[in-house]
């Protein structure tokens, strides 16, 4: 079943220059885009701080957010709302307009993560909800994926921003040494960067989701 994707940005009223922070965002999002073209509809900005995407697969959807995630610099952040169900549109003059089970399971999941955030877990970004009509099977794994997508995230949330490109690079099978090359720096300290960070781990778990 599809999942629709439901993403915001952090704090965007108290960012200094909104205008830029989109364009880096926009960067982002094309980087990824490009890496991991596996978007039925495109991730794309539609109103202020929001952004919406839809996804074949829930696998597609969470490497898409990890790989956006490494892929922001300092200062921006995203939420994100994974919901898995039927998508549709509403036809209108000006556009169709995104509607379904799986756009309200998004809407739905963006909350939880937000209270998920300021409740127990600061580091959470990323929540998973199966949408009306679907199965015990869809249920159990948004279960599992937010399981998965808790331990994640607090991995990911204090890595500095060169250590979240090198675990991107890492993501998509570049070699330490050429990371080292692209960075200026040792292939020793980044091998120190990555295992300071538990980057294997965030790596090993982008791999399993490619056959998710």
């Amino acid at each position: 079943m599809p999942v629709a994707l439901t993403a915001d940005i952090i704090g965007s009223r108290l960012l200094p220059d909104r205008p830029a922070a989109q364009q880096h965002l926009d960067r982002a999002i094309a980087r990824v885009a490009d890496d991991l073209p596996v978007a039925v509809r495109a991730l794309r900005p539609i109103v202020g701080d929001e952004m919406q995407g839809v996804y074949a697969t829930l696998g597609d959807a969470m490497a898409t957010t990890l790989l956006l995630r490494l892929a922001l610099p300092d200062g921006i952040e995203c939420r994100f709302g994974l919901g898995i169900g039927e998508v549709g549109v509403i036809p209108s003059a000006t556009g169709d307009i995104p509607e379904g089970p799986a756009w309200w399971a998004a809407r739905a999941a963006i909350d939880l993560v937000h209270a998920t955030q300021q409740r127990a877990i600061p580091g959470a970004r990323t929540w998973v909800v199966a949408g009306e009509g679907t199965d015990a099977a869809d249920a159990r794994d948004a279960t599992l994926a937010n399981a998965y997508l808790v331990a994640r995230d607090q991995l990911v949330t204090p890595m500095s921003e060169r250590t979240r490109r090198l675990v991107y690079g890492r993501c998509l099978g570049t070699t330490q040494r050429r990371l080292a090359q692209e960075e200026g720096i040792t292939q020793s300290a980044v091998s120190q960067a990555l295992s300071t960070a538990g980057a294997a781990a965030v790596v090993e778990g982008f791999a399993l989701l490619r056959g998710f």
